[in-house]
């Protein structure tokens, strides 16, 4: 008998319909489950509001693996039925997510801002900027993520210090960060939330960063302390370029808004064209594994 994985849209129905020992059906969280969705094994959530789960995770008796889409898995924490294992999508969104902290560095130390706002005045005003050359760059997560923007932030000349859970060979462990962070220019954030990594960069972390230094956060909000790094921005001593925000939305009249020393954008940082295909891509090998009798290899596995 097939794997019957219900997937949320027709893009999941091409990229699983040709894996064999698969069959992918598709189904919607606000309509009633399609006919023999009770069969399914395997679910892949679209988008969908927390309180819809439990209607739909109830009628599903064989489910066993809920693959996500997400590289993210700290909204299903504390959801998933006792039994289910939890997969993400580790893999799918680094390359875009590391072009995005590029990109931002590249803004920042060449103050593209700057002169967007001298073309609006018609104002010429040639100077010297900064560079991300020989920018010293504590990259605080070794996952993929990790890995993808240590690669490009080579290419550019900066010099890398990575930074895991735990140490390994070419990696800092997280409580090396007191000592580490002193000695660089940029401290970028690209950890899970989970229990440990919530409030990481709190008062004491960004005290520790030297005058100036950039703190990069492609991660989840909640990972920063927001008063605390409010504090630094308003004082003038660090600057900052934040994809994720805590609160998430940001309200109108958060003062984040008009904080200076920062860069904000609205977590698009994987959001690039072609990510539903690499996004399923990931999907269909750890479902295909699954289907093969082996565990996905991006199981979450106790770390939040």
């Amino acid at each position: 008998m097939p794997v019957t994985v219900l997937v949320p849209d027709e893009d999941g129905v091409r990229a699983l319909r040709e894996l064999a020992g698969v069959r992918p059906v598709r189904y919607s969280w606000r309509e009633p489950l399609p006919a023999g969705a009770a069969e399914a094994e395997v679910l892949v959530p679209g988008a969908h509001r927390p309180e819809e789960r439990a209607a739909v995770l109830g009628a599903l008796p064989n489910l066993k693996l809920i693959q996500l889409l997400s590289a993210g898995a700290e909204n299903w924490i504390g959801t998933v039925p006792d039994g289910v294992l939890l997969s993400t999508c580790r893999g799918a969104h680094g390359g875009s997510t590391a072009e995005w902290v590029v990109a931002v560095l590249l803004s920042i130390y060449r103050e593209l801002p700057g002169f967007a706002a001298g073309q609006a005045a018609h104002r010429w005003d040639p100077h010297a900027t900064g560079t991300l050359q020989d920018k010293r760059v504590l990259v605080i997560g070794a996952g993929d993520l990790g890995r993808q923007l240590e690669r490009r932030l080579v290419a550019f000349d900066a010099r890398v210090t990575m930074v895991g859970v735990t140490g390994r060979d070419g990696v800092h462990a997280v409580d090396e960060l007191p000592a580490l962070l002193p000695g660089h220019d940029v401290a970028v954030l690209v950890v899970p939330l989970t229990s440990r990594t919530r409030g990481m960069a709190g008062a004491e972390f960004l005290a520790a960063m030297p005058d100036g230094a950039i703190l990069v956060n492609a991660a989840r909000g909640p990972v920063v302390d927001t008063a605390a790094l409010l504090a630094e921005l308003r004082a003038g001593r660090l600057r900052a370029a934040l994809d994720v925000t805590d609160p998430e939305p940001l309200p109108p009249d958060h003062p984040l808004w008009t904080a200076p020393n920062v860069v904000l954008t609205p977590h698009v940082a994987g959001s690039v064209t072609g990510s539903q295909r690499r996004s399923y891509a990931v999907v269909a090998a750890e479902i295909a594994r699954y289907a093969g009798g082996e565990l996905p290899n991006n199981l979450v596995r106790g770390e939040y």
